[in-house]
């Protein structure tokens, strides 16, 4: 068993079995970091299928992600203009409870940036 970037964590895999209990097609979803970049044109993103009450890879050819050209563009102007510093997740929120994890800014930026007036949708 050799660990990987893309290989879930004990606790990731923990979340994802309490998931799935109440929601048959769950899956897991990782970004992989290592191709988080505006210029890299294939989705960063590794889906694990539940299979027999375990996690499995699924073959990344299988996987269809709608509108993702235009979601690379939204994140490459996020990045470039310095936007995506203000994303807060649960856990920062949960050291600073007056940190927004529901990202409400960002979410209406997001929405702004893939508005048909933007040309985007």
């Amino acid at each position: 068993y050799i660990c990987t970037e893309t290989t879930p964590t004990p606790c990731a895999l923990k979340v994802a079995d309490k998931i799935a209990e109440q929601f048959d097609n769950a899956v897991l979803l990782m970004l992989d970091g290592s191709k988080m970049s505006p210029d890299y044109r294939v989705p960063p993103i590794v889906m694990y299928e539940r299979k027999d009450s375990r996690w499995m890879l699924k073959d990344k050819h299988t996987i269809m992600l709608r509108q993702w050209e235009e979601t690379r563009v939204i994140a490459g102007q996020m990045l470039e203009s310095g936007d995506h510093m203000q994303l807060v997740d649960f856990d920062s929120h949960l050291d600073d409870i007056t940190k927004d994890w529901t990202n409400q800014k960002l979410n209406t930026k997001i929405a702004e940036l893939a508005s048909p007036a933007n040309g985007n949708i």
